[in-house]
């Protein structure tokens, strides 16, 4: 399991072929969130965002058959067309690497503490992130 907040862009392929490697993988789900619209910033709270990332992947382990898992955040300025957030799920099941990786995402919306800023100031927690969350309940 890799859980990762970064300023430096990554490489989806090369996520997904490292947790691909276990023998009893037999589907990997991804999930890319890309900036659309207006530059933006993120900024995150160092140590606290790491722990909740890693608590959410621990609750995705718990409901579905997860083999290996990578989710990876930015932070900083960045611009229209940059990748934000990665979420790679292998599975024995293609099921639970859809289920799971669509849970790691919606959780990481509304639990992971990431602060957006845009031209306009800052973005407020939309209430169709936290409807897509309670789902899971």
């Amino acid at each position: 399991m890799k859980v990762s907040v970064q300023r430096e862009d990554f490489d989806l392929g090369l996520h997904v072929k490292e947790i691909s490697r276990n023998s009893k993988t037999g589907a990997v789900a991804s999930f890319v969130g890309v900036v659309r619209e207006v530059p933006m910033a993120l900024e995150h709270y160092p140590g606290m965002t790491e722990k909740a990332l890693n608590q959410i992947v621990h609750e995705a382990k718990g409901r579905w058959q997860v083999l290996d898992c990578t989710v990876i955040h930015r932070f900083g300025e960045l611009k229209v067309g940059d990748q934000i957030v990665m979420v790679a799920v292998a599975s024995p099941h293609r099921g639970d690497a859809f289920a799971a990786c669509e849970f790691i995402m919606d959780y990481l919306k509304t639990r992971a503490p990431f602060w957006k800023k845009e031209a306009a100031g800052w973005v407020e927690a939309r209430a169709s992130d936290d409807a897509a969350a309670e789902r899971w309940k």
